[in-house]
């Protein structure tokens, strides 16, 4: 608890400021018939403030009061007529506690083709739990939906908002260009299923500081297409960590590249960083990949490549991944294991991994250097590297 205090007050001095800000609002959602209550659907409101704000030839805004909205699932297309739309929330968005009322949508708040949008600040309440109890039982459920999906558009920034119990993934970036997110918090229980933090896919420039994650599984997810993705200052836990991956779902998928991961903090979380492909053939790549400044805090597997991907251990693919791993330096990584194995590469054995580089690497297991273990990877390890690399 020391070391994730001491990170909490060094890397998030955002959390202490005051939010109130002097700004002057041209579209109030309760003077267009939204209800703080918690109860009325408000979501009516929500798209005439978009469509008056969206059809404005001016830069303008949108202002949600405190208090409580219930919203169905709505979406806020773009184009535009202007690349300015600044969106303050100071209340709190709540989803229908029915999950099957959005449990079919792709995703309960969804920007789609937009261009210069900023949403600041607010509650998002997916109340997924409803749905979680069902997928972890016996019943037909469905998919669940994303809490806020940014799709096909570019420079957003999401600031100091936070996402809370959503029915799939929190928030997923699709398609975009240009995307900031920074000062988030992301909540939810730890078996909470497919709960995943912050999801990248065939987006390049995105950047994520300064954010808080816990949820059912991955913090942060980088699917295929991600490119020059800048990560910084993040806590992780609970969760999965922070995964590139799962890749090789499809013969023809675009790869992964330029990604860093730097100063972030993973406590007791099931992985820290990792790569992950599915034993089947691919054209998909991963490379230039830079994992710096990490603390590992009770991590069971804080750093791993696998190749040989099957989470359910059922009709897996069992053949030689096609993707192909290299260029991925670990960098000043401390920190404590839960498992004997901190660092596991288990590569394709037609695609090895190249270019794996460690430095400064120590991550121990009671108190004694942990071990690793290597198949078909390549690489270099300089200074101390403990558990010694087998690379």
């Amino acid at each position: 608890m020391t070391i994730l205090r001491g990170f909490l007050l060094v890397f998030f001095p955002f959390m202490f400021l005051n939010s109130s800000s002097a700004i002057a609002f041209s579209n109030n959602v309760v003077s267009l018939g939204a209800k703080p209550d918690g109860k009325s659907d408000s979501t009516k409101a929500f798209e005439t403030a978009w469509a008056n704000a969206c059809g404005s030839i001016r830069p303008t805004s949108i202002y949600v009061p405190p208090g409580r909205y219930y919203l169905r699932s709505v979406t806020f297309n773009g184009p535009c007529k202007n690349n300015a739309i600044f969106i303050r929330i100071d209340g709190t968005l709540v989803a229908p506690s029915d999950y099957k009322v959005i449990g079919n949508s792709a995703a309960w708040i969804l920007f789609r083709g937009v261009d210069g949008v900023t949403i600041s600040g607010g509650i998002f309440d997916g109340k997924g739990s409803g749905l979680w109890a069902c997928k972890n039982s016996t019943k037909t459920c469905p998919s669940g939906a994303t809490t806020i999906e940014i799709s096909n558009s570019k420079n957003v920034v999401l600031s100091a908002l936070t996402s809370l119990n959503s029915q799939m993934f929190h928030i997923v970036v699709n398609g975009c260009q240009n995307i900031k997110m920074k000062g988030l918090k992301v909540l939810a229980s730890g078996n909470s299923p497919n709960t995943d933090g912050i999801h990248v896919q065939l987006s390049s420039d995105v950047i994520i500081l300064n954010s808080k994650i816990g949820t059912g599984d991955d913090c942060i997810s980088i699917g295929p297409g991600t490119s020059n993705l800048w990560i910084e200052n993040i806590v992780c836990g609970p969760g999965h960590g922070i995964s590139i991956g799962s890749l090789a779902k499809d013969l023809q998928e675009a790869g992964v590249q330029n990604v860093t991961v730097k100063k972030a903090l993973f406590s007791r979380t099931q992985n820290g960083v990792r790569i992950k492909a599915w034993g089947r053939p691919s054209n998909g790549f991963v490379k230039n990949i830079l994992f710096q400044h990490i603390v590992m805090d009770n991590v069971q597997n804080p750093i791993v490549i696998d190749q040989n991907y099957c989470p359910s251990h059922k009709d897996c693919p069992g053949k030689a991944s096609g993707v192909k791993i290299s260029d991925v330096t670990y960098q000043d990584i401390h920190g404590t294991s839960a498992t004997q194995i901190a660092v596991k590469f288990d590569c394709s054995p037609t695609n090895p991994c190249s270019g794996i580089k460690m430095e400064d690497v120590k991550l121990s297991y009671k108190d004694q250097i942990a071990g690793a273990t290597c198949s078909h990877a390549g690489g270099t390890a300089t200074g101390s590297v403990e558990p010694s690399s087998c690379l």
